[in-house]
Protein backbone atom coordinates (compact mmCIF):
# COMPACT_ATOMS: atom_id res chain seq x y z
CA UNK A 1 0.00 0.00 0.00
CA UNK A 2 2.71 2.42 0.93
CA UNK A 3 4.41 2.02 -2.44
CA UNK A 4 0.62 2.66 -3.74
CA UNK A 5 0.25 5.88 -2.16
CA UNK A 6 4.34 6.86 -3.48
CA UNK A 7 3.73 6.29 -6.80
CA UNK A 8 -0.30 8.46 -6.53
CA UNK A 9 2.06 11.40 -4.84
CA UNK A 10 5.31 11.38 -7.05
CA UNK A 11 3.08 10.87 -10.40
CA UNK A 12 0.07 13.26 -9.01
CA UNK A 13 3.20 15.87 -8.22
CA UNK A 14 4.94 15.75 -11.48
CA UNK A 15 1.85 16.49 -13.78
CA UNK A 16 0.39 18.97 -10.78
CA UNK A 17 3.10 21.58 -11.18
CA UNK A 18 3.61 20.64 -15.14
CA UNK A 19 -0.14 21.95 -15.56
CA UNK A 20 0.36 24.72 -12.90
CA UNK A 21 3.25 25.98 -15.11
CA UNK A 22 0.91 26.04 -17.98
CA UNK A 23 -2.05 27.58 -15.75
CA UNK A 24 0.08 30.48 -14.15
CA UNK A 25 1.43 32.01 -17.41
CA UNK A 26 -1.54 31.48 -19.53
CA UNK A 27 -3.53 33.69 -16.47
CA UNK A 28 -0.85 35.61 -16.64
CA UNK A 29 -1.27 36.12 -20.66
CA UNK A 30 -4.73 36.99 -19.83
CA UNK A 31 -6.51 34.15 -21.46
CA UNK A 32 -9.20 32.45 -19.61
CA UNK A 33 -8.32 28.99 -18.50
CA UNK A 34 -11.59 26.99 -18.53
CA UNK A 35 -10.64 23.74 -16.57
CA UNK A 36 -7.17 22.52 -14.96
CA UNK A 37 -7.47 18.90 -14.41
CA UNK A 38 -5.94 16.19 -13.09
CA UNK A 39 -5.90 12.92 -14.87
CA UNK A 40 -8.13 12.22 -17.74
CA UNK A 41 -12.07 10.32 -17.61
CA UNK A 42 -14.86 11.03 -14.97
CA UNK A 43 -14.76 13.70 -12.46
CA UNK A 44 -13.83 12.46 -8.72
CA UNK A 45 -13.96 15.92 -7.21
CA UNK A 46 -14.32 19.24 -8.17
CA UNK A 47 -14.45 23.04 -7.35
CA UNK A 48 -15.20 26.46 -9.19
CA UNK A 49 -12.24 29.75 -8.42
CA UNK A 50 -11.73 32.69 -10.64
CA UNK A 51 -13.86 31.17 -14.05
CA UNK A 52 -11.28 27.88 -13.64
CA UNK A 53 -12.98 24.68 -12.85
CA UNK A 54 -10.18 22.53 -10.70
CA UNK A 55 -11.10 18.98 -10.92
CA UNK A 56 -9.72 15.51 -10.16
CA UNK A 57 -10.41 13.03 -12.76
CA UNK A 58 -10.34 9.05 -12.76
CA UNK A 59 -7.34 8.09 -14.91
CA UNK A 60 -4.34 8.76 -13.31
CA UNK A 61 -2.38 9.21 -16.59
CA UNK A 62 -1.91 13.12 -16.98
CA UNK A 63 -3.62 16.13 -16.73
CA UNK A 64 -4.24 19.43 -18.97
CA UNK A 65 -5.64 23.23 -18.84
CA UNK A 66 -7.98 23.87 -21.15
CA UNK A 67 -7.70 27.30 -22.48
CA UNK A 68 -9.98 29.09 -24.29
CA UNK A 69 -9.72 29.42 -27.67
CA UNK A 70 -7.86 26.14 -28.15
CA UNK A 71 -11.11 23.91 -28.77
CA UNK A 72 -14.15 25.33 -30.87
CA UNK A 73 -14.65 28.08 -28.37
CA UNK A 74 -18.59 28.09 -28.61
CA UNK A 75 -22.28 26.90 -29.95
CA UNK A 76 -22.77 29.29 -32.55
CA UNK A 77 -25.74 31.38 -32.21
CA UNK A 78 -27.48 31.50 -35.60
CA UNK A 79 -30.31 33.46 -37.23
CA UNK A 80 -33.57 32.00 -36.30
CA UNK A 81 -33.13 30.61 -33.08
CA UNK A 82 -35.02 31.32 -30.04
CA UNK A 83 -33.40 32.38 -27.06
CA UNK A 84 -34.07 33.71 -23.76
CA UNK A 85 -32.15 36.16 -21.87
CA UNK A 86 -31.19 36.95 -18.27
CA UNK A 87 -30.00 40.91 -17.62
CA UNK A 88 -27.41 41.94 -15.01
CA UNK A 89 -27.81 45.26 -12.89
CA UNK A 90 -26.31 46.89 -15.80
CA UNK A 91 -28.90 45.89 -18.33
CA UNK A 92 -26.29 43.55 -20.21
CA UNK A 93 -27.32 40.24 -21.72
CA UNK A 94 -26.02 37.80 -18.36
CA UNK A 95 -27.19 35.03 -19.67
CA UNK A 96 -27.88 33.43 -22.65
CA UNK A 97 -30.27 30.17 -22.59
CA UNK A 98 -30.63 28.12 -25.75
CA UNK A 99 -33.37 25.73 -24.04
CA UNK A 100 -35.19 24.24 -21.48
CA UNK A 101 -36.57 28.12 -21.19
CA UNK A 102 -39.41 27.15 -19.51
CA UNK A 103 -37.07 26.81 -15.95
CA UNK A 104 -36.49 30.67 -15.80
CA UNK A 105 -39.49 32.18 -15.66
CA UNK A 106 -37.70 36.04 -16.08
CA UNK A 107 -36.53 35.43 -19.64
CA UNK A 108 -36.78 37.52 -22.21
CA UNK A 109 -37.37 35.77 -25.54
CA UNK A 110 -36.08 37.05 -28.99
CA UNK A 111 -36.11 35.13 -31.98
CA UNK A 112 -32.24 36.00 -32.94
CA UNK A 113 -31.17 38.02 -35.72
CA UNK A 114 -27.20 38.46 -35.45
CA UNK A 115 -25.30 37.38 -32.44
CA UNK A 116 -21.49 38.17 -32.13
CA UNK A 117 -20.20 36.55 -28.59
CA UNK A 118 -16.34 37.22 -29.27
CA UNK A 119 -15.69 40.23 -30.67
CA UNK A 120 -18.18 42.99 -30.66
CA UNK A 121 -20.43 41.29 -27.56
CA UNK A 122 -23.93 42.15 -28.92
CA UNK A 123 -27.23 40.28 -29.83
CA UNK A 124 -29.85 41.16 -32.25
CA UNK A 125 -33.36 40.06 -32.36
CA UNK A 126 -36.88 40.67 -32.28
CA UNK A 127 -38.55 40.34 -28.45
CA UNK A 128 -41.36 37.71 -28.23
CA UNK A 129 -44.88 39.69 -28.76
CA UNK A 130 -43.29 42.36 -31.24
CA UNK A 131 -41.96 41.39 -34.08
CA UNK A 132 -41.17 44.78 -35.78
CA UNK A 133 -38.73 46.41 -34.16
CA UNK A 134 -35.17 44.93 -34.05
CA UNK A 135 -33.35 45.83 -31.06
CA UNK A 136 -29.97 45.61 -29.85
CA UNK A 137 -29.14 44.13 -26.44
CA UNK A 138 -25.29 44.30 -25.61
CA UNK A 139 -23.86 41.16 -23.87
CA UNK A 140 -21.49 41.02 -20.63
CA UNK A 141 -18.03 40.28 -21.03
CA UNK A 142 -18.86 37.36 -18.20
CA UNK A 143 -21.90 36.49 -19.59
CA UNK A 144 -22.73 32.55 -19.77
CA UNK A 145 -24.33 30.36 -22.34
CA UNK A 146 -26.56 27.94 -20.31
CA UNK A 147 -27.53 24.59 -22.13
CA UNK A 148 -28.98 21.55 -20.57
CA UNK A 149 -29.16 23.57 -17.32
CA UNK A 150 -25.04 23.60 -17.87
CA UNK A 151 -23.37 27.27 -17.90
CA UNK A 152 -20.41 27.60 -19.95
CA UNK A 153 -18.53 31.06 -19.61
CA UNK A 154 -18.12 32.93 -22.70
CA UNK A 155 -14.90 33.97 -23.57
CA UNK A 156 -14.89 37.03 -25.26
CA UNK A 157 -11.55 36.85 -28.47
CA UNK A 158 -9.55 38.88 -26.27
CA UNK A 159 -9.00 36.18 -23.38
CA UNK A 160 -8.73 33.59 -26.03
CA UNK A 161 -5.18 31.30 -26.72
CA UNK A 162 -5.06 32.63 -30.53
CA UNK A 163 -5.60 36.56 -29.74
CA UNK A 164 -1.97 36.22 -27.60
CA UNK A 165 1.48 37.04 -29.00
CA UNK A 166 3.51 34.15 -30.24
CA UNK A 167 5.38 35.29 -27.57
CA UNK A 168 2.36 34.64 -24.12
CA UNK A 169 1.60 31.48 -26.32
CA UNK A 170 4.90 30.34 -26.41
CA UNK A 171 5.29 31.23 -22.69
CA UNK A 172 2.17 29.66 -21.53
CA UNK A 173 2.96 26.13 -23.19
CA UNK A 174 6.53 25.97 -22.33
CA UNK A 175 6.13 26.67 -18.89
CA UNK A 176 4.80 23.10 -18.37
CA UNK A 177 8.05 21.37 -18.98
CA UNK A 178 9.66 24.09 -17.25
CA UNK A 179 8.43 23.94 -14.18
CA UNK A 180 9.20 20.45 -13.93
CA UNK A 181 13.10 21.16 -14.51
CA UNK A 182 12.28 23.62 -11.52
CA UNK A 183 10.47 20.88 -9.21
CA UNK A 184 13.20 19.06 -9.98
CA UNK A 185 16.00 21.90 -8.83
CA UNK A 186 13.88 22.14 -5.63
CA UNK A 187 13.46 18.51 -4.67
CA UNK A 188 17.24 18.16 -5.27
CA UNK A 189 18.17 21.26 -3.51
CA UNK A 190 15.99 19.89 -0.33
CA UNK A 191 18.02 16.48 -0.50
CA UNK A 192 21.07 18.90 0.00
CA UNK A 193 19.66 20.29 3.05
CA UNK A 194 18.63 17.38 4.63
CA UNK A 195 21.51 14.70 3.87
CA UNK A 196 24.16 17.16 3.44
CA UNK A 197 26.21 17.62 0.20
CA UNK A 198 29.57 14.76 -0.43
CA UNK A 199 32.90 16.68 0.25
CA UNK A 200 36.26 15.56 -1.12
CA UNK A 201 37.86 15.54 2.70
CA UNK A 202 39.52 12.10 3.80
CA UNK A 203 37.24 12.06 6.61
CA UNK A 204 35.38 8.86 7.08
CA UNK A 205 30.97 9.52 6.97
CA UNK A 206 28.70 6.97 8.02
CA UNK A 207 29.39 3.13 7.86
CA UNK A 208 26.75 0.27 7.02
CA UNK A 209 26.60 -2.08 9.87
CA UNK A 210 27.50 -4.92 7.74
CA UNK A 211 30.48 -3.22 6.27
CA UNK A 212 34.61 -4.27 6.54
CA UNK A 213 34.90 -0.63 7.70
CA UNK A 214 32.95 -0.92 11.00
CA UNK A 215 34.40 -4.80 11.57
CA UNK A 216 37.69 -3.46 11.64
CA UNK A 217 37.30 -0.83 14.38
CA UNK A 218 36.54 2.39 12.13
CA UNK A 219 34.08 5.03 13.36
CA UNK A 220 32.55 7.69 11.41
CA UNK A 221 34.91 11.17 11.83
CA UNK A 222 37.93 9.46 11.54
CA UNK A 223 40.21 11.56 9.27
CA UNK A 224 42.81 9.57 7.15
CA UNK A 225 46.40 10.67 6.94
CA UNK A 226 47.52 7.41 4.94
CA UNK A 227 46.42 3.70 3.55
CA UNK A 228 49.03 1.68 3.44
CA UNK A 229 51.98 3.96 3.46
CA UNK A 230 49.99 5.97 0.91
CA UNK A 231 49.30 9.45 1.73
CA UNK A 232 45.92 10.60 1.98
CA UNK A 233 44.67 14.25 0.55
CA UNK A 234 41.11 13.84 -0.19
CA UNK A 235 38.36 11.26 -0.50
CA UNK A 236 38.78 10.41 -3.85
CA UNK A 237 42.27 8.72 -2.91
CA UNK A 238 40.62 6.70 -0.43
CA UNK A 239 38.17 5.38 -2.53
CA UNK A 240 40.77 4.78 -5.21
CA UNK A 241 42.81 2.36 -3.12
CA UNK A 242 40.15 0.91 -1.24
CA UNK A 243 38.92 -0.03 -4.48
CA UNK A 244 42.14 -1.33 -6.05
CA UNK A 245 42.98 -3.86 -3.24
CA UNK A 246 39.72 -6.08 -2.91
CA UNK A 247 40.44 -9.32 -0.26
CA UNK A 248 43.70 -7.17 0.59
CA UNK A 249 44.75 -6.06 4.16
CA UNK A 250 45.41 -2.10 4.37
CA UNK A 251 47.09 -0.19 6.97
CA UNK A 252 44.99 3.26 7.95
CA UNK A 253 47.14 5.71 9.74
CA UNK A 254 44.09 7.99 11.21
CA UNK A 255 43.21 10.55 13.49
CA UNK A 256 40.58 10.13 16.07
CA UNK A 257 39.86 13.08 18.15
CA UNK A 258 43.44 14.24 17.98
CA UNK A 259 44.74 11.06 19.11
CA UNK A 260 46.52 9.10 15.91
CA UNK A 261 46.26 5.36 15.55
CA UNK A 262 46.76 2.86 12.97
CA UNK A 263 43.94 0.00 12.12
CA UNK A 264 44.21 -2.44 9.80
CA UNK A 265 41.05 -3.11 7.19
CA UNK A 266 40.77 -5.52 4.76
CA UNK A 267 38.08 -4.36 1.42
CA UNK A 268 35.34 -7.10 0.41
CA UNK A 269 35.47 -8.06 -3.04
CA UNK A 270 32.16 -6.32 -5.14
CA UNK A 271 31.68 -7.43 -8.77
CA UNK A 272 29.97 -4.61 -11.05
CA UNK A 273 27.89 -5.07 -13.95
CA UNK A 274 30.57 -4.61 -16.74
CA UNK A 275 32.46 -7.73 -14.21
CA UNK A 276 35.03 -5.42 -13.17
CA UNK A 277 36.17 -6.46 -9.40
CA UNK A 278 36.70 -3.68 -6.60
CA UNK A 279 37.25 -3.19 -3.03
CA UNK A 280 34.70 -1.76 -0.40
CA UNK A 281 34.76 -1.38 3.18
CA UNK A 282 31.07 -0.08 4.12
CA UNK A 283 31.37 3.85 4.52
CA UNK A 284 29.84 6.56 3.07
CA UNK A 285 32.00 9.56 1.85
CA UNK A 286 32.14 12.60 4.49
CA UNK A 287 28.73 15.45 4.42
CA UNK A 288 28.71 18.72 4.89
CA UNK A 289 25.42 21.10 4.96
CA UNK A 290 25.38 24.63 3.86
CA UNK A 291 22.27 26.20 2.49
CA UNK A 292 24.49 28.15 -0.33
CA UNK A 293 26.65 24.63 -1.47
CA UNK A 294 22.79 22.88 -1.57
CA UNK A 295 21.97 25.21 -4.31
CA UNK A 296 24.65 24.53 -6.43
CA UNK A 297 24.46 21.13 -5.50
CA UNK A 298 20.85 21.13 -6.53
CA UNK A 299 21.48 22.83 -10.15
CA UNK A 300 24.70 20.67 -10.93
CA UNK A 301 22.06 17.52 -10.80
CA UNK A 302 19.63 19.19 -12.40
CA UNK A 303 22.09 19.61 -15.10
CA UNK A 304 23.82 16.24 -14.99
CA UNK A 305 20.37 14.06 -15.17
CA UNK A 306 19.49 16.22 -17.52
CA UNK A 307 22.52 15.56 -20.03
CA UNK A 308 21.84 11.78 -18.78
CA UNK A 309 18.45 11.23 -20.17
CA UNK A 310 19.05 13.61 -23.47
CA UNK A 311 21.54 10.86 -23.85
CA UNK A 312 19.46 8.15 -23.36
CA UNK A 313 16.35 9.74 -25.69
CA UNK A 314 19.41 9.91 -28.64
CA UNK A 315 19.88 6.10 -28.25
CA UNK A 316 16.41 5.72 -28.16
CA UNK A 317 15.66 7.78 -31.82
CA UNK A 318 18.54 6.24 -32.82
CA UNK A 319 18.18 2.22 -32.57
CA UNK A 320 20.93 1.96 -30.02
CA UNK A 321 17.87 1.21 -26.90
CA UNK A 322 14.97 -1.47 -27.38
CA UNK A 323 11.48 -1.41 -26.52
CA UNK A 324 12.27 -2.40 -23.29
CA UNK A 325 14.10 1.26 -22.08
CA UNK A 326 10.95 2.69 -22.14
CA UNK A 327 8.75 2.51 -19.17
CA UNK A 328 4.92 3.12 -19.12
CA UNK A 329 2.98 3.83 -15.90
CA UNK A 330 3.29 0.21 -15.14
CA UNK A 331 7.78 0.16 -15.29
CA UNK A 332 7.81 3.19 -13.40
CA UNK A 333 5.01 1.60 -10.71
CA UNK A 334 7.16 -1.31 -10.37
CA UNK A 335 10.60 1.19 -10.21
CA UNK A 336 8.97 3.05 -7.58
CA UNK A 337 8.47 0.50 -5.74
CA UNK A 338 12.21 -0.50 -5.64
CA UNK A 339 13.27 2.76 -5.08
CA UNK A 340 10.62 3.20 -1.79
CA UNK A 341 12.21 0.20 -0.56
CA UNK A 342 15.49 2.57 0.23
CA UNK A 343 14.24 5.17 2.24
CA UNK A 344 12.60 8.69 1.55
CA UNK A 345 16.06 10.66 -0.03
CA UNK A 346 16.45 7.58 -2.36
CA UNK A 347 12.37 7.89 -3.63
CA UNK A 348 12.41 12.05 -3.63
CA UNK A 349 15.25 11.88 -6.02
CA UNK A 350 13.89 9.30 -7.99
CA UNK A 351 11.26 11.74 -8.37
CA UNK A 352 13.76 14.79 -9.38
CA UNK A 353 14.81 12.36 -11.95
CA UNK A 354 11.15 11.71 -13.15
CA UNK A 355 9.97 15.12 -12.92
CA UNK A 356 13.15 15.75 -15.61
CA UNK A 357 12.62 13.06 -17.77
CA UNK A 358 8.98 14.11 -17.83
CA UNK A 359 9.95 17.83 -19.35
CA UNK A 360 12.54 16.67 -21.54
CA UNK A 361 10.10 13.90 -23.27
CA UNK A 362 7.44 16.88 -23.55
CA UNK A 363 9.81 19.39 -25.54
CA UNK A 364 10.29 16.97 -27.94
CA UNK A 365 9.02 17.93 -31.55
CA UNK A 366 6.40 15.65 -31.31
CA UNK A 367 2.47 16.37 -32.67
CA UNK A 368 0.07 16.61 -29.34
CA UNK A 369 3.51 17.07 -26.97
CA UNK A 370 4.21 20.41 -25.68
CA UNK A 371 7.65 20.45 -28.09
CA UNK A 372 5.02 19.90 -31.23
CA UNK A 373 3.54 23.07 -30.65
CA UNK A 374 6.48 24.81 -29.57
CA UNK A 375 7.69 23.39 -33.57
CA UNK A 376 4.61 25.10 -35.08
CA UNK A 377 5.24 28.34 -33.02
CA UNK A 378 8.72 28.25 -34.25
CA UNK A 379 7.15 27.51 -38.21
CA UNK A 380 4.95 31.29 -37.62
CA UNK A 381 7.98 32.82 -36.41
CA UNK A 382 9.34 32.16 -39.75
CA UNK A 383 5.85 32.47 -41.80
CA UNK A 384 5.21 35.34 -39.87
CA UNK A 385 1.87 34.39 -39.74
CA UNK A 386 0.29 30.89 -37.98
CA UNK A 387 -0.87 27.75 -39.99
CA UNK A 388 -4.08 26.71 -40.98
CA UNK A 389 -5.47 25.63 -37.42
CA UNK A 390 -7.69 22.95 -39.04
CA UNK A 391 -4.30 21.18 -40.32
CA UNK A 392 -2.67 22.17 -37.57
CA UNK A 393 -5.62 20.19 -35.28
CA UNK A 394 -5.73 17.71 -37.04
CA UNK A 395 -1.21 16.97 -37.00
CA UNK A 396 -1.60 17.37 -33.31
CA UNK A 397 -4.73 14.62 -33.46
CA UNK A 398 -2.63 12.00 -35.42
CA UNK A 399 0.27 12.63 -33.11
CA UNK A 400 -2.16 11.75 -30.30
CA UNK A 401 -3.45 8.98 -31.11
CA UNK A 402 0.22 7.39 -32.23
CA UNK A 403 1.17 8.50 -28.68
CA UNK A 404 -1.68 6.63 -27.55
CA UNK A 405 -1.32 3.37 -28.96
CA UNK A 406 2.83 3.91 -27.93
CA UNK A 407 1.32 4.00 -24.47
CA UNK A 408 -0.73 0.96 -24.83
CA UNK A 409 2.52 -1.27 -26.54
CA UNK A 410 4.98 0.22 -23.46
CA UNK A 411 2.25 -0.78 -20.82
CA UNK A 412 1.89 -4.08 -22.14
CA UNK A 413 5.61 -4.76 -22.97
CA UNK A 414 5.50 -3.38 -18.95
CA UNK A 415 3.43 -6.45 -17.87
CA UNK A 416 5.16 -8.87 -19.61
CA UNK A 417 8.36 -8.35 -18.53
CA UNK A 418 7.68 -7.81 -14.49
CA UNK A 419 4.09 -10.06 -14.31
CA UNK A 420 3.96 -12.62 -17.12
Amino acid sequence: MSTVIAFIIIFGALVFFHELGHLVFAKRAGILCREFAIGFGPKVFAFTKDDTVYTIRLLPIGGYVRMAGEDPEMVEIKPGYRVGLIFDHEEQVNKIVLNNKEKYPDLRIIEVEYADIEHDLIIKGYEEGDDESLKTFKISRTAKLVENGAETLIAPYDRQFASKTLGQRTMAIFAGPMMNFVLAFVVFVIIALIQGIPTNEPTLGKLTPDGAALAAGLKEGDVIHSVDGAEISSWADVVEIIQQNPERELEFLLDRNGQEMTIDVTPKKQELEDGRTIGIIGVYSPMEKSPLKAIAFGATELVTWTKEIFVAVGKLITGQFSIDALSGPVGIYVSTDTVAQSGILYLMKWAGVLSINLGIMNLLPIPALDGGRLMFFAVEALRGKPLDRQKEGIIHFIGFALLMLLMLVVTWNDIQRFFL
